[in-house]
């Protein structure tokens, strides 16, 4: 992973930020799975409250290559500006980007309810302990090709690291092991 690739997203009136960092996100979800690539990373450099407005791929300048060949972005190129791929600077940290999941969710409780694992009584209990525990990190909201259905991502942003760690990252960019370069 010695090379990278800036996707600025340039939003307007009719498309707004985070809208279009949801759209640009399903669509690299989708090429990643293509590709069924298990070796580009993603991190957000702009990071602060929310994702920010720039999506930064992590690679190798072959895997990257092969990523850009696919036209990945479509018709959203337009709200793009794409950098060329380049080298990552010799001086950086590291830090691990991945998913993070509430164990207590609206669907979770519903399979509860189906089984028979938890009393209707108990219902009030659980959504409390729901609403108390939620997420704050900053997701990406995507939608299923399958059944159309959304589902938000949240994002966690690991400590700072010296040296990086080896590992597979997901159709999402993600991983619980490997790190990305930060900078």
């Amino acid at each position: 992973m010695d090379h990278y690739i800036d996707v600025k997203l340039k939003p307007d009136a009719e498309m707004r930020e985070n809208v279009l960092m949801n759209m640009v996100y399903t669509k690299l979800h989708k090429a990643l799975f293509d590709l069924n690539s298990a070796v580009i990373g993603v991190s957000f450099p702009d990071y602060q409250l929310k994702l920010g407005s720039r999506i930064r791929l992590h690679g190798s300048i072959g895997d990257l290559e092969n990523l850009q060949s696919q036209n990945w972005l479509g018709g959203l190129i337009g709200y793009c500006a794409v950098a060329n791929i380049t080298k990552i600077p010799p001086q950086v940290q590291y830090r691990i980007i991945s998913r993070i999941q509430s164990n207590m969710t609206q669907a979770k409780l519903n399979r509860l309810l189906k089984r028979g694992t938890i009393a209707p009584e108990q219902v009030r209990e659980y959504k409390a302990k729901l609403f108390s525990c939620g997420l704050d990190n900053p997701y990406v909201e995507l939608e299923s090709n399958s059944n159309g259905h959304k589902h938000r991502r949240y994002i966690n942003f690991g400590e700072l690291k010296s040296s990086p760690s080896e590992g597979a990252f997901d159709y999402f960019g993600l991983s619980k092991s490997a790190t990305i370069p930060w900078f």
